[in-house]
């Protein structure tokens, strides 16, 4: 199908605070990115490492996800791999970035995720609104998810340390 390009792209931003250090969040999304990814993105319905070994910058990957009742299967590869500052991956065939960025702030940390999607397909050129606003929606669900999850994981993690 003929594919060109937006006037600009779609980007969504999000931001939440989350009780908890920079290196063990990038534990959670990074280095648990397998086990961990579908529980902040419940859409994705099948995820499989097509890479040997853990996460890493390279490990290439694919997905099917479920979004707003349409299927779609993609694969993706990380492009950049910060432990503590940085995790992004970029779709391989399908014009796409998700990014996510930690930043400390003595108790806390911002954790901040962006997706981009750097072109949209001239028949659903009509819905760039629409797909704008339930990117931003999805954005802003992502950072609630890993937030409520990484908070919840490091509190039973403390429960289950045995006291001195």
């Amino acid at each position: 199908m003929f594919s060109l390009g937006a006037k600009e792209p779609v980007i969504a931003k999000a931001s939440v605070l989350v009780e908890c250090s920079p290196c063990d969040i990038f534990k959670y999304v990074g280095d648990g990115f397998f086990e961990n990814y579908p529980k902040w993105s419940p859409e994705v319905v099948e995820l499989e490492s097509l890479s040997a070994g853990p996460v890493k910058l390279g490990t290439l990957a694919k997905q099917v996800r479920i979004d707003q009742g349409r299927r779609t299967e993609s694969k993706f590869k990380i492009d950049v791999y910060e432990p503590g500052k940085r995790l992004s991956f970029a779709g391989v065939s399908d014009p796409f970035r998700c990014v996510y960025e930690l930043r400390n702030l003595d108790k806390t940390t911002e954790l901040t995720f962006t997706f981009e999607l750097s072109e949209i397909q001239m028949f659903m050129r009509p819905f760039e609104k629409l797909i704008r606003v339930v990117i931003q929606e999805g954005a802003e669900r992502t950072v609630r998810n890993l937030k409520r999850l990484i908070e919840s994981n490091k509190q039973t993690a403390k429960s289950s340390t045995p006291s001195r």
